[in-house]
Order: C-alpha cells, then structure tokens, then sequence
C-alpha cells in the first residue's frame, strides 16, 4: 500500500551489475485525475531487454522496466470519475500523450507527434520525472491511461494483451480482417502467438509461416488452419499470392521478400517485430499492387475494444507465470527464447 511518502518497492537495475535488483521506489503524489494501481501481474517484453542493453550501453539514467500489467485500484484522485477503490484494471506502454494533435485527436495517443509519454523510460509531462515502470507493486497513472480489466480475463494471462496484444489487434483491425480473409502470422513467439488467436475468433481462415517444423502441433491449437515452413522453398511456393494479410511478429532482422511473395493482390505485409531498418525490393510491392504498413503499441479506444473482444473471445496469453524475484532468470530466458510464449511476474511477493 503506498503510504505518506508514496513509498513502493520495485525491481531496478543495476548499471554495475546489469540485473535488476529490489529496491525502494518512489510515486507521485496523486494529482486529481490519477489512480493508484496495485501491480498484481506484470509482462516480461523484448523491449524490457533492449532498455536493459541500453543502460548497459550507456551506464546512466534510473530504469524500472514493466509496461504491461494488471492490478487492483487501490485510490483515486479527486476529479477521477470511472474509478472506484478495488476495481480491477489493466495499464499498457502509455501513460500520457500530449491530446491535443490530430492523432491524440483520433484517438491514436500512440502516434502522438509529441510523442506519447511511456510507462517506464519517459519524462513525466509536468514534472520532468522519469517514468518507473511495472516491476514494482505500485502505479501511479492518469485515468484517461488506465482500463477497466473485463470480468472473467485472467489478469495474469491478460497482462500481455496490453504490449503484445494491442500490437497485433490494432493492424488487424486497420486491415479489415473478419470472415472471409486469409491471414498468415510470421513468427509464433509473444506477439505471433495473440496474432493467431485474434485473427481466428474474427473469423478469418489463419496459417502460421514459422522456420520451426516442430511448432505445428502448436500452431493448430492456438487456432491456426494451416503451417508453412519457412524454410521449406515447396511449402512457400505454395503459398504464393495466398494471403490478404501477414503479420510479420520476427523480432531478428530478416529479408521481407519471402513474406511478400506470399502475401495476394492488394494484400498487406504488416511488419511488427522488428523496428530495425529494412530493405525492400519496389518489384515485389510492384507485381500484385502489395503494400507494406506496420504499427506500434494501440490508441485508447482500441486498446478498451480489444480487452471487451478478448473477453467475449476468452483469449488471454499462454503465459509462465514466476515471482517477481525471479525476474533476473526470465530475462536471462527470455534472450535465448526460452518461454512459450510470455513470462508474467507476479509483484505479490513484493508485500
């Protein structure tokens, strides 16, 4: 419980030792449009290890990583209407955006041309402070951020949907995907595993493009129709101008040209996993009229429309679930790709 001082506990990381280690952080006094979260459950994401490289890389700042997590409402601020103490709520990779410009204006707060203020690793919009993230048993987030945790979601396994959920619904969405599309995920990690889930409960016929022959078992019972190995020039060939939609979730750089090849006549390749440069070839956009788009993170409204889908869909991550004192190991982990499909801490043993 935060106390006068707003005192928590978090997990920090060490510049010296490059782990995070348990420590005491502390939360903003609440202004009026704020609630404070209890922190119960909180996703370990790919971009938590590049921060971490970062810090490495450059030994300054204070880092508390954690940008996905469910948790309880603990207190409100005085003019906070859609809150109440004890409800449950859930709280993504952006706490602020500037609401003013013509994206925070369509409700797009993740392409704020301000850019939007991030859970952990930005700069408080009034105070200058550096944003703490959700590896700790605290939050303090503005109302307008925060959404309400559907009943009936696992709050551990919802956790994700709030990175690597609203990641993948949002370009499904913008697509148009439902019954009659043909959708391909590449890539079945943390985001591709939501990608095959969200894409058959909206109807449309899903396959799995993956290089691991072994991951089709699992593929189908995430909903899948179809496998194809990457790797397998037959299988890919097969596939060619097959799908309305790829959703490309590969987190390591990789030639985009086998993916668009499968992609159908005015079809879209949507890149998400990896936010690196790429090269592309204009003649394999060229014949088909096939586009490539991408997209980041979800607006407000997207994000609340995702959760209420999910809930209806009961689609929730296929998590492990650890003590957040074992978040040095599920780091260590998850940079081999040893998790199927994301690991989710569980801040109660920070009490």
């Amino acid at each position: 419980m935060l106390t006068g001082d707003q005192a928590t506990t978090g997990w920090q990381a060490n510049p010296a030792t490059h782990t995070l280690c348990r420590t005491t952080l502390q939360r903003r006094d609440l202004r009026p449009d704020d609630v404070a979260v209890r922190v119960d459950y909180c996703g370990v994401c790919h971009s938590d290890l590049h921060a971490l490289r970062a810090l490495k890389n450059t030994g300054d700042g204070i880092l508390v990583p954690g940008h996905e997590f469910t948790g309880t409402v603990l207190e409100v601020g005085g003019a906070v209407t859609d809150f109440t103490p004890g409800d449950p709520v859930a709280v993504g990779n952006i706490v602020d955006s500037c609401g003013t410009c013509p994206m925070c204006r369509a409700g797009q707060e993740n392409f704020c041309r301000d850019f939007p203020t991030l859970t952990y690793g930005g700069s408080d919009r009034q105070d200058g402070a550096t944003t703490l993230g959700g590896y700790s048993r605290e939050y303090v987030v503005r109302e307008k951020f925060a959404y309400h945790l559907p009943a009936g979601l696992d709050p551990a396994g919802a956790a994700p949907l709030l990175c690597a959920g609203i990641t993948v619904w949002e370009p499904l969405q913008a697509l148009g995907v439902g019954p009659g599309s043909t959708v391909a995920v590449a890539g079945l990690g943390g985001l591709g595993h939501l990608a095959v889930k969200l894409a058959a409960a909206l109807g449309a016929t899903t396959s799995v493009i993956s290089r691991t022959p072994d991951k089709a078992a699992e593929a189908h019972s995430l909903g899948a129709d179809g496998f194809v190995v990457s790797t397998d020039a037959a299988q890919m060939e097969a596939v060619r101008d097959r799908f309305d939609v790829v959703i490309d979730t590969i987190s390591a750089p990789h030639d985009l040209a086998p993916y668009l090849r499968t992609v159908a006549m005015d079809g879209t390749l949507s890149h998400l996993g990896h936010l690196g440069p790429v090269a592309v070839d204009a003649t394999d956009l060229l014949i088909g009229r096939k586009k490539l788009s991408s997209a980041g993170s979800g607006g407000r409204p997207s994000t609340a429309a995702m959760l209420r889908f999910c809930a209806r869909h009961n689609i929730t991550a296929d998590i492990e679930l650890l003590p957040s004192s074992e978040v040095n190991r599920a780091l260590e982990r998850l940079e081999r790709n040893d998790v199927r499909y994301r690991f989710v801490l569980d801040l109660s043993d920070l009490d």
